[in-house]
């Protein structure tokens, strides 16, 4: 998938990105909680797992 979309996929629905780039498991896991406790961790965590 084209990494520009999933930047910005990553900034407006971050579990979503975090699904599409490495699938159901520990990472979509830990990304939820991020943005359960607060959105922009869970954005940033999203854009660094898209970049990586």
């Amino acid at each position: 998938m084209n990494k520009v979309v999933l930047i910005i996929i990553a900034i407006l629905l971050p579990p979503v990105a975090v699904f599409l780039k490495k699938g159901a498991g520990k990472d979509l896991l830990i990304n939820i909680v991020l943005c359960l406790l607060m959105l922009i961790p869970g954005v940033v965590h999203a854009i660094w797992l898209v970049t990586k």
